[in-house]
């Protein structure tokens, strides 16, 4: 009788912890604001390969000459890595700029859309499904009229 309690606390105990990951989940538009684009280049400090998301941190400038960390939050470790990124594919050092949107409490936390190297490639960071804007236009990049 005793082993069959443990046995059901267990399970218990595992079901608990399973829907706390997936209550802690969330959609793009509970945490960050369509409609505050951020764009930083900086330099990786730290990279966190955890699910349900991919965390990129990079120190930028601030513009009194300062320095602050920033989290952008990218899609899951399998879809990155089937992208063909990896871990080493940003080297703590690494000089990078990111396209995204800040969160919606004003923190230096976003939401990466773009990543560029600095040999110009470019990779989608986030997931698709997530309600993240696609494409938003950037102010002075996407506005001004293209040479035809």
């Amino acid at each position: 009788m005793r082993v069959k309690l443990a046995i059901a606390i267990v399970a218990v105990g595992l079901c608990l912890a399973g829907t706390a990951r997936v209550a802690a989940h969330h959609a793009f538009a509970a945490e960050f604001d369509a409609n505050k684009p951020i764009q930083f280049t900086g330099t990786i400090v730290k990279m966190e390969w955890l699910n349900p998301h991919v965390w990129l941190h990079m120190e930028v400038k601030k513009p009194d000459g300062g320095t602050e960390v920033w989290a952008f939050e990218a899609g899951t470790p399998n879809v990155l890595f089937r992208r063909g990124f990896t871990k080493q594919s940003l080297a703590v050092g690494t000089v990078v700029k990111v396209d995204g949107y800040q969160a919606k409490d004003g923190t230096r936390r976003g939401n990466g859309r773009d990543l560029t190297f600095q040999d110009g490639k470019k990779m989608f960071m986030g997931s698709s499904g997530t309600g993240a804007p696609w494409e938003l236009p950037r102010p002075g990049v996407d506005t001004e009229q293209k040479p035809k």
